[in-house]
């Protein structure tokens, strides 16, 4: 259904047509008549109240108990995760801001920040969380409630575009897409606003990281995204170079249906005080912290320590691999991605060890100290074991084995969603030359909505197995 806006009414209109919405073109509204519209078509009222009106159609959460959370699927705000359990940082603050309150969350995914914000216009949610930009337009159409982070807007294209554009002048003739209806459109026309020649599209088929993924495949020369996004996706996606900021820094945070300055005021003295502080600190700790700048692979660094590191950890891998059926090679190589083959390591995530396992994993698998590397290899090379062994005897090696690779990252659900994904598409799920190209569609909301495990970050698993077949390739080479 498409929403027209009549003065303080908003009114959404839609022909069936079988099981499908037939949309009606912007233009095409314009040339007809509103009372036309009435006539000819179904229609309903979603929107035509006073900010009080607005607020007053849901049930406060402190009556209820249920806050009721817009958000959108994203790193940086709401996603499953390869545990296939609901993550992310506008998960983690909304769970805890509900928790202080004693309420439970009610979640409803949408697809953009335009469909967001829908939701609060219509008095469908109370708060959106998805990572919204503080903008004077938002502010007077809803209530503002509390800021929690501060990003910039950045300009990002393909590290080989030459040369790099370092002006507004040099972005002209360059392939340029945003996401529709975002405050990067605002901040892209003010930067390009004394260059008419400079263009851009706008789109609503993908979002941020979808844009991202296109200019490190080289679909796309640049696009623009929040700083935070950037470098979450910049680990998996190292081709992706930030030209230039296009804005100072800006407040993220969440709004409200108008109307909720009472709950909003409450938010915000949660947020302010000790305890959302201390969220904060904890979602800055675990979804951020950890991310250092990107570089290449530095093979002298891997050389040096297939010298004096490996040397210490080959029997263990070669006893794994003789009691799991992995090949040591294979097994030394995803170590050395995991944690460049120290037993100490740690994120803050709360993954540790030279396999880097997390706390569920290592107790379902009897390891009583993830730092001990016996312990720890011997646990991942079991892991990766019965990731490959649940796959179908059908998938022929080393395919299997790179399945078995994107399910240790990503999860086994996601996986099994890509390779249903894959017969969908026509596309052969035993194979991982296909599998490759439909794993990241687990980001496109095309089709990650009809999936049963959702979004997930589906181009790092494609990364993690190129990445691990390049280190195998040398270690391979010293081990024969």
């Amino acid at each position: 259904m498409s929403p027209i806006n009549t003065g303080d009414c908003t009114f959404e209109v839609g022909m069936e047509i079988g099981s499908q919405p037939a949309k009606l073109e912007s233009h095409m509204l314009r040339r007809t008549s509103l009372s036309a519209i009435l006539l000819a078509l179904p229609f309903v009222l979603t929107a035509c109240n006073s900010s009080d009106d607005v607020a007053a159609q849901l049930v406060s959460p402190a009556e209820s108990g249920i806050l009721k959370v817009s958000t959108r699927n994203g790193s940086t705000t709401y996603y499953t995760d390869r545990f296939e359990q609901p993550a992310g940082p506008e998960y983690d603050l909304v769970n805890s801001f509900a928790a202080s309150q004693g309420w439970e969350v009610e979640w409803d995914i949408q697809f953009s920040t335009a469909a967001v914000l829908r939701q609060l216009e219509r008095g469908q949610s109370h708060l959106g969380a998805a990572g919204l930009t503080k903008l004077a337009s938002r502010d007077d159409r809803f209530t503002t409630g509390p800021m929690h982070h501060r990003v910039s807007e950045q300009l990002v294209c393909h590290r080989e575009l030459v040369p790099l554009p370092t002006t507004a002048e040099m972005l002209e003739g360059l392939d340029i897409e945003v996401v529709a209806d975002s405050s990067y459109v605002e901040t892209l026309e003010q930067f390009i606003s004394a260059h008419p020649s400079v263009t851009f599209t706008q789109t609503e088929k993908r979002g941020t990281e979808q844009l991202l993924a296109a200019v490190f495949e080289g679909e796309l020369d640049c696009t623009v995204a929040d700083s935070n996004i950037v470098d979450i996706n910049r680990r998996s996606m190292p081709e992706l170079a930030v030209v230039m900021d296009l804005s100072p820094e800006q407040q993220i945070g969440w709004y409200l249906a108008p109307g909720s300055e009472d709950l909003a005021a409450k938010a915000q003295e949660w947020m302010s005080s000790t305890a959302g502080l201390a969220a904060i600190s904890n979602v800055d700790t675990q979804y951020y912290a950890y991310i250092s700048e990107f570089d290449f692979v530095d093979l002298n660094t891997l050389v040096t320590r297939m010298e004096n590191r490996l040397p210490m950890f080959i029997d263990h891998f070669e006893q794994a691999a003789e009691n799991t059926g992995i090949p040591v090679d294979l097994l030394a190589a995803l170590s050395y991605q995991e944690s460049h083959w120290d037993p100490l390591a740690r994120s803050p995530t709360g993954v540790r060890g030279i396999m880097m396992l997390t706390q569920n994993t290592a107790k379902s698998l009897g390891v009583t100290d993830r730092l001990d590397p016996v312990q720890s290899i011997d646990a991942g090379a079991r892991y990766l074991a019965d990731r490959y062994e649940r796959l179908s005897e059908e998938i022929p090696d080393p395919d299997r084995y790179f399945m078995a690779l994107a399910a240790y990252n990503v999860g086994r659900g996601h996986l099994l969603d890509a390779r249903k994904l894959a017969r969908e598409l026509g596309k052969n799920p035993d194979s991982w030359t296909d599998m490759r190209e439909v794993l990241p569609l687990l980001a496109d909301k095309r089709y990650y909505p009809k999936l049963r495990y959702g979004y997930a970050r589906g181009y790092e698993p494609v990364h993690l197995v190129q990445r691990v077949r390049n280190y195998r390739d040398v270690i391979s080479s010293v081990l024969q």
